[in-house]
């Protein structure tokens, strides 16, 4: 089973939790990516909560390229994202893509999240990770 899969299937089976295959616990969301032919891509992603709104990062695990999902995000309005709870749930998020400074303040809050994310800068290849701001 694909790795992405793994995730989503035990984000849904324990409540947004996830430990398999890796140590995630409710710090994940599953974003509905729409996609150019009119599917949808669900992407599993790391998210702040703040402010009612969550943040995610088009990290790629430090790839110098951006994640397929980042086109079908700026491209779209709302996405639907599934968040942790018990069960599970679905909300309605308008989507904004975060520039400048906020943008920058937010990367430095997903490094103090995460050490993994300072990790990405240094095979990113000097490529600026994408955040997105998803707000009910």
């Amino acid at each position: 089973m694909d790795f992405n899969q793994q995730i989503i299937d035990n984000f849904r089976a324990h409540g947004g939790e996830v430990n398999e295959p890796m140590q995630f616990g409710k710090r994940l969301v599953l974003v509905h990516v729409p996609k150019k032919d009119g599917t949808i891509r669900i992407a599993p992603v790391a998210a702040i909560q703040d402010d009612g709104a969550r943040y995610v990062v088009a990290s790629a695990g430090g790839s110098p390229k951006n994640p397929a999902w980042v086109y079908g995000l700026r491209r779209a309005e709302q996405v639907d994202v599934e968040v942790p709870g018990d069960p599970v749930e679905t909300v309605r998020a308008k989507v904004e893509e975060l520039t400048g400074d906020e943008r920058d303040a937010m990367w430095e809050r997903f490094k103090e999240f995460s050490s993994g994310f300072a990790e990405y800068e240094k095979t990113a290849e000097g490529r600026e990770f994408p955040i997105f701001r998803l707000a009910n």
